[in-house]
């Protein structure tokens, strides 16, 4: 497992109200236990040697479901940024968030600042949570940001290409990834990370995320090794 381990892995944790369904359980039940299993694989990826992993934490769409559920997201993100500050800082993981702050709650926003400021001179792995994130608003957001630039003097249209471009979005910065793994056995993207997942290997296990154990992640790493990337090339 130390030869040729993904450097940038991205996750998108679904299945949690399905889980919590067929156990006869409210979905709130399900999201708890995906959150026992975010720790977990954050910690085997580090051990097994990967450099950042992204989590899809919530999306704009999110916003959709019942009131009840989304408040309940918010509780249980605001404590898992509260108590795992000192679990980050013991690691040396450092925490970075993309997407838009706003309509985030107040108290979300702050445990996000508090979060990043006190581990920003980790130098371990690193955990990405996109919150209400949307790939398709981080291009136009990107698009705006590029064209105030150019307003400004600060850029020309005519020296922007992808890389350029790419120093515009939310992930600046970062690795693309190199491995998508989408639990539950749905097989799409659902609006994550369009741009940065251009090339990037995809493996869809049939698990629901609050039974994606460190084993699975290890079967994820290994369907990675096997395969052969060439980037458009022979």
């Amino acid at each position: 497992m130390v030869n040729n381990v993904p450097g940038h892995i991205a996750i998108i944790m679904d299945g949690n109200g399905r889980w919590a369904k067929e156990r006869g359980l409210d979905r709130t039940a399900g999201h708890r236990q995906g959150i026992k299993r975010v720790k977990e694989i954050i910690k085997a990826a580090g051990d097994l040697g990967v450099k950042v992993v992204t989590l899809f934490a919530f999306s704009t769409e999110n916003w959709q479901r019942p009131r009840n559920e989304i408040n309940m997201l918010m509780r249980t993100l605001a404590r898992f940024l509260g108590s795992e500050i000192a679990h980050l800082q013991k690691n040396d993981i450092k925490l970075a968030v993309i997407g838009r702050s706003e309509p985030l709650p107040r108290y979300i926003q702050d445990k996000i600042r508090q979060a990043q400021e006190k581990t920003m001179d980790n130098k371990g792995l690193v955990l990405v949570l996109a919150l209400n994130y949307g790939a398709r608003q981080e291009i136009v957001d990107a698009a705006k940001c590029f064209a105030a630039a150019v307003s400004q003097g600060r850029a020309r249209i005519e020296d922007l290409d992808a890389e350029k471009f790419a120093g515009y979005f939310y992930t600046a910065g970062l690795p693309d990834p190199d491995l998508l793994i989408r639990t539950s056995g749905e097989m799409r993207l659902s609006n994550f990370l369009l741009w940065q997942l251009s090339y990037a290997e995809l493996y869809f296990p049939k698990k629901y995320w609050p039974d994606f154990t460190k084993e699975d992640l290890g079967k994820a790493i290994l369907a990675y090794q096997k395969r052969e990337r060439r980037f458009g090339g022979v």
